[in-house]
């Protein structure tokens, strides 16, 4: 339940950001009749999600067991692509996204027509972003546990997102966004690793991949994934009890990769002339 949680967290407080930002401008520049185009675009973008969530789920029960077993592994590659490129792109782009997002609200106001579907857009594109993202983390998640515990996580997640973005939106709460996304950032990179060591896993049993298949070690005797704490490692980590030697290499060569570039200092930017003129 924990990482459904803290991933549809950190989605929907993006995409609340980013409507927030748009709704506060809007409102701050006298715009406020235009909102219902924000939330026309909002409720397309979930409409899309759902349906290719939905679609995606129901196609994949249909397969026999090998094509299973390699729908898990692409979409487990998929989600380890997306929260890698999730968490670079935040880290990238927080800093100038409320510029970004208000200049082309000026330009599309600034346009003289089309004012409605380019708000829409804005927005679609903003929320469904989010949206096709968590669908297919979702659908790792899923595959890889049972019950309704990462649902239930998931539900949570995202009224969790909804009261926050409220929050901040109306200036009853401060977070310290830089460090929650930077926390939440390290967090999801610990995830990928052991999505991407269970997809290197349903490759193997699709038959597609049997190199380093040796058992580096086994602790089903003293931490098995049917206790609690081998549950909430798996479900957190990907912890295996038993893992092979290419689980582990992907694992820990995804980690040191990723991990360096993360905590690397950001390039300092380069003074503009207006800059060095004053």
């Amino acid at each position: 339940m924990l990482v459904p949680f803290l991933i549809m967290l950190r989605e929907g407080l993006e995409a609340a950001l980013i409507v927030g930002i748009i709704a506060s401008y809007l409102k701050q520049t006298g715009r406020g009749a235009w909102m219902p185009a924000v939330w026309i675009g909002i409720l397309l973008a979930t409409t899309l999600a759902l349906l290719v969530g939905a679609g995606l789920q129901f196609a994949s029960a249909e397969f026999p067991q090998r094509e299973q077993e390699l729908f898990e592994a692409f979409v487990g590659l998929v989600a380890v692509g997306v929260l890698t490129w999730m968490v670079f792109w935040m880290r990238r782009a927080a800093r100038g996204m409320r510029q970004a997002l208000t200049g082309a609200l000026d330009d599309a106001f600034a346009s003289g027509r089309g004012h409605s579907l380019a708000l829409i857009g804005m927005v679609f594109l903003a929320v469904a972003r989010e949206g096709l993202e968590s669908v297919f983390f979702l659908l790792a998640v899923f595959q890889q546990s049972a019950g309704s515990a990462a649902p239930l996580g998931a539900l949570l997640g995202i009224l969790a997102s909804v009261a926050v973005g409220l929050a901040i939106y109306r200036g009853s709460l401060r977070l310290n966004l830089a460090h929650f996304f930077r926390l939440t950032g390290l967090f999801i990179l610990l995830v990928a690793a052991g999505l991407l060591a269970g997809a290197v896993r349903a490759l193997h049993e699709a038959g597609l991949w049997n190199h380093a298949q040796q058992v580096l070690f086994d602790l089903g005797g003293r931490l098995p994934l049917d206790s609690p704490l081998g549950a909430v490692f798996s479900g957190v980590f990907g912890y295996q009890p038993a893992p092979t030697l290419g689980e582990a290499v992907v694992y820990v060569g995804y980690l040191l990769i990723t991990l360096l570039a993360f905590f690397r200092p950001a390039p300092a930017r380069a003074a503009t002339p207006q800059a060095d003129a004053r």
